[in-house]
């Protein structure tokens, strides 16, 4: 598998990110939807990776800065054909050492309370992820699981 640092351009890579936006309001209520759409997420501030694998499109992740040390996962999401895979820890373990080498020393996420988060909370908690308070400008929600970890040695 490839990962790489996506420009948004591709129309495989955009299609992934509207299911994304789509499940997201299918399962939580609007106001609660903190996922970003594509022109979001050609912020400056935002490094987008996508993963490939014989030329399609395996699945994405973009980190973005809140602070010079500080880090946002966002936009986490695998393609269906490559659900429990690996490829979400592979994305993960990529965007968390690339963050290393930048310097960050924490990274932090919201995720929803829902069911349909369970893959996704159960992978960040084998990261090492520990829950917390809202953190950045999120505000408590009873349909946000907000979780953190420190950065410091790299991942496997």
């Amino acid at each position: 598998m490839e990962i790489k640092i996506d420009d948004l351009s591709g129309g495989e890579v955009i299609k992934l990110l509207e299911e994304h936006l789509a499940d997201m309001y299918a399962t939580s209520p609007p106001e609660s939807v903190h996922a970003l759409d594509v022109n979001e997420l050609k912020s400056p501030d935002i490094t987008f990776f996508s993963a490939w694998s014989d030329g399609a499109l395996q699945g994405c992740l973009a980190i973005k800065q809140l602070t010079p040390q500080h880090i946002e996962l966002k936009s986490m999401r695998t393609s269906s054909s490559s659900r429990k895979s690996g490829v979400a820890t592979k994305l993960l373990a990529h965007a968390l050492n690339v963050a290393i080498d930048k310097g960050y020393q924490k990274v932090s996420l919201e995720t929803g309370t829902q069911d349909f988060f369970r893959p996704a909370r159960n992978l960040y908690e084998k990261f090492g992820f520990s829950y917390c308070d809202p953190f950045s400008d999120y505000e408590l929600d009873p349909h946000s699981y907000f979780m953190t970890r420190e950065l410091a040695e790299k991942f496997a």
